[in-house]
């Protein structure tokens, strides 16, 4: 039996859990705090609330909102500037992964100094991390609970990955209401990301039991309620259930990591302006198909989490059920399927193969790629 890990925050989950933020920071010894946030969370007064409730627990507070999607080491380096200026001492994040990886990012580098790039890959952090307390607004990254934070290097147009123990939040908030101020487009795009993290670590070769039934459990729940969740912003039990299913598939990726998928998304995504979530839902049944010969049986499984009916068949045709499955959800809440839909062509494809079969993510990949298959599966999903 092989010794494995599972790592998680505090959580503090339900219907008006964000009124939480102020007494938690308390409840770690923060005084001064920095609130990580960007312009739609502001918009959608989320951040207001934070800075209220954090206020009314006697905390100080500073908000920095400079921050974009996919975020940038430069709007990082600006982050920290904000923090030792302040004198802060703890840090909140507030909103999807954009914020909350950036939040993170922050907190590295003003206890460890340096530059966001000395930190890209495993294990590079090595002083203890300010108070980290992160709330989830929009049902995707799984951030809030994942030992992963993902920063774009402006220079080298690529994104870093970068994994420690550290970046576990001390505290989690998620709270459903905050999924109401979210568009369809958005719903469907960070709702696909969440099926993404569910399927890749249920068949990452770092599984263990205990991340086999969180991914479980997010892939069934994604199945049942991202269409009501896209269809109705004001669904409340789609809302609480995408929820939920982003925070379990977090917990899942977070202790088994990803793959090929996030590994090739990683690097679109440090090129070119996308959405994470619905380059993700493009590059997904190609990878499957891809992975199916490595893990049957649990794409088997994945085809039974999903409704379909697999009573008499062989694991391979099973599996192939779950494939199809993903297309059409994806087609049902209408998010792109190419990449050429989104602007990519032919010739950015050497270049991005060779940064993603550098990415941490691909190391937990059920199936051996080459650079070939890379380059290969890109043009697939083109």
């Amino acid at each position: 039996m092989h010794i494995s890990k599972f790592v998680t925050p505090e959580i503090i989950f339900g219907d008006g859990a964000v009124d939480q933020v102020g007494e938690s920071c308390r409840r770690l010894g923060a005084q001064k705090v920095l609130i990580v946030c960007d312009d739609g969370v502001m918009h959608a007064n989320w951040g207001e609330k934070v800075v209220k409730n954090c206020q009314d627990a006697n905390l100080a507070c500073t908000v920095f909102s400079d921050i974009t999607s996919n975020p940038k080491d430069k709007e990082v380096h600006r982050g920290v500037k904000v923090y030792l200026d302040n004198e802060c001492d703890a840090v909140v994040g507030v909103g999807g992964g954009s914020a909350l990886d950036a939040a993170k990012a922050i907190a590295i580098i003003a206890t460890n100094g340096g530059n966001i790039h000395d930190y890209e890959g495993v294990d590079k952090i090595d002083l203890p991390l300010p108070p980290l307390v992160m709330v989830s607004t929009t049902a995707g990254s799984g951030s809030e609970v994942s030992q992963f934070s993902i920063i774009v290097d402006t220079g080298l147009k690529k994104k870093l990955t970068i994994v420690s123990k550290s970046l576990i939040p001390d505290i989690a908030i998620v709270d459903p209401i905050t999924l109401s101020t979210k568009d369809a487009a958005l719903t469907a795009s960070t709702g696909l990301d969440v099926l993404t993290h569910a399927i890749e670590a249920y068949v990452s070769v770092a599984a263990t039991p205990l991340t086999d039934v969180q991914a479980k459990n997010a892939i069934s729940l994604v199945s049942e309620y991202l269409r009501p969740s896209v269809a109705s912003t004001s669904n409340k039990e789609a809302r609480n259930a995408m929820a939920m299913a982003s925070l379990q598939a977090g917990l899942a990726f977070s202790n088994a990591i990803l793959g090929a998928v996030h590994a090739m998304s990683h690097a679109i995504g440090g090129r070119f302006s996308l959405e994470h979530g619905e380059i993700n839902a493009v590059l997904l049944p190609y990878v499957m198909e891809y992975n199916l010969l490595a893990a049957p049986k649990q794409f088997a499984v994945m085809a039974e989490m999903m409704g379909e009916n697999i009573n008499g068949l062989t694991a391979m045709e099973a599996g192939k059920k779950a494939i199809s499955y993903v297309r059409k959800l994806a087609r049902d809440i209408g998010t792109p399927t190419t990449l050429s839909a989104m602007g990519l062509d032919e010739s950015a494809i050497p270049v991005m193969s060779q940064i993603a079969i550098k990415d941490a993510c691909m190391i937990t990949n059920p199936r051996d790629v080459t650079i070939r298959d890379v380059e290969e599966l890109f043009r697939l999903a083109l």
